[in-house]
């Protein structure tokens, strides 16, 4: 099957993108790329905490964010072009205090001017925490 992402797109090069972005400061970690999907953790502790000790469902939606605008820019020719997140929604499902959360996006559709993501988000028990879907806009560079 061939891969849906550019190539020569590695795990290094996405975490290397992440320097100095919101990604790095919550501690998200680009770890699985497949052909049409991509995967990335992230910790639960006091960066990704709400008042409860709960993981707070910013982090999650920011988690499903990372990982939709990166695989949507893993499309792409990006030379020429670039994505900007249009809508996310997000359904948080289960709690989670500890561990670390794992982000899973796939695309629903990949077209010239749109592209929709869902992102599944589980446990370290593999249990669904959030499901989220984004839509993400195809925007031309101009000169």
């Amino acid at each position: 099957m061939m891969s849906l992402f550019q190539p020569g797109i590695t795990r290094e090069s996405l975490n290397h993108l992440s320097a100095n972005t919101l990604a790095e400061h919550l501690g998200i970690e680009f770890v699985e790329i497949g052909t049409d999907f991509l995967t990335a953790r992230m910790p639960v502790d006091k960066r990704t905490h709400q008042p409860y000790g709960l993981l707070h469902g910013g982090a999650s939606v920011a988690l499903a964010e990372t990982l939709g605008s990166v695989a949507a820019h893993c499309c792409i020719d990006i030379s020429k072009q670039y994505c900007v997140g249009l809508e996310i929604n997000a359904n948080h499902i289960k709690s989670v205090r500890t561990g670390y959360v794992t982000g899973t996006a796939k695309p629903i559709h990949v077209g010239r001017r749109t592209q929709v993501w869902e992102i599944r988000i589980v446990n370290d028990r593999q249990e669904l925490v959030c499901i989220s879907r984004i839509t993400m806009a195809v925007l031309d560079k101009h000169g």
